[in-house]
């Protein structure tokens, strides 16, 4: 039987332990040997597999979900494990949030496979056609680097964003040119720090004046729950996109305090239609992407003086 482990997966899986890529290489052998050894996971046609961190060093308990198929078995994605067992103290409390606890894993489990599969086809598409934009892409953050920015901010990082950090922590763009629509880049999570707290200063200042307008005029300019995502350009963070983490809905905000624009997209579907617009330009609305030597490159924010050289894209 063959098992295959996608390069995404791995690039994931190290950022959680160094021992992790030799625990999956352990489980893979004992896949081959036993295919149906996995449980079903709740999510359809994926069984879900344990790996005790204790038998591995630097390795944590983790949750292994995989595809069987009659030849082949693809392990699609890992996930640290939540604690086994609760305080006893705690046992007896909130049954409700306990029985609805399967329902949000199988949920943020679906969640990871949609981000990562749709960021796989991005990047696969650049590494194929636009080396100069993959080269600019960063390696993934740490879970160290992801818990300190949590810190900073004081904000839980939603778990798409934090699969995506995982795998890229952002985008230094080719030639000034970021990969997504609009030429926009994933910001680097110290550009996502600083943007945060000059928001929040800004309504700070607002809140000051806002005690004394009436309800109705006061004004928000940005909320503790909206996390910087995207920025207009890899060197211009005036402008971009924000990840609201109470709704998980995408938002526009702007460093000069216009009001905040709404964006009817999640963070998977932002994703998965700028990975759709690539694989079929022919088809896509929203933008149109081309080449500039080796980078990709947007139409809709192209320069003037650059369009004379820019070949778009056909298919």
């Amino acid at each position: 039987m063959n098992v295959e482990i996608s390069s995404l997966v791995r690039g994931t899986s190290a950022q959680l332990g160094a021992g992790v890529p030799y625990a999956l290489k352990v489980l893979a052998g004992q896949l081959a040997d036993d295919p149906d050894m996995g449980e079903p996971s709740g999510l359809p046609g994926i069984l879900s597999v344990m790996i005790d961190g204790d038998t591995f060093e630097d390795c944590p308990t983790l949750n292994v979900g995989y595809i069987r198929e009659p030849d082949r078995i693809e392990i699609r994605y890992v996930n640290p494990a939540p604690s086994a067992e609760p305080a006893a103290e705690d046992q007896d409390q909130d049954q409700d949030q306990e029985q609805e606890q399967p329902a949000d894993t199988a949920a943020a489990a679906v969640t990871v496979r949609e981000i990562a599969d749709a960021w796989q086809r991005i990047t696969r598409w650049l590494q194929h056609n636009a080396p100069d934009s993959y080269a600019a892409l960063r390696a993934g953050a740490s879970p160290a680097a992801l818990a300190a920015l949590e810190d900073d901010l004081g904000v839980q990082i939603p778990v798409e964003l934090r699969v995506l950090w995982l795998l890229t922590a952002g985008d230094d763009g080719a030639n000034g040119w970021g990969c997504l629509p609009g030429n926009r880049a994933l910001m680097t999570l110290d550009a996502v720090a600083g943007a945060y707290r000059l928001k929040m200063d800004n309504q700070a200042d607002h809140d000051t004046l806002n005690a004394d307008r009436p309800e109705d005029e006061r004004i928000t300019v940005w909320k503790p729950t909206w996390i910087p995502v995207v920025a207009l350009g890899p060197a211009d963070s005036t402008s971009g996109l924000y990840l609201d983490a109470a709704t998980g809905y995408l938002g526009r905000w702007s460093r000069y305090n216009e009001g905040p624009g709404e964006v009817l997209d999640t963070l998977v579907t932002y994703l998965e239609e700028a990975a759709d617009m690539l694989e079929a330009p022919a088809l896509a609305t929203r933008d149109k992407p081309g080449l500039i030597g080796g980078a990709l490159v947007w139409l809709s924010s192209i320069d003037p003086a650059q369009e004379d050289r820019w070949q778009p894209l056909t298919g």
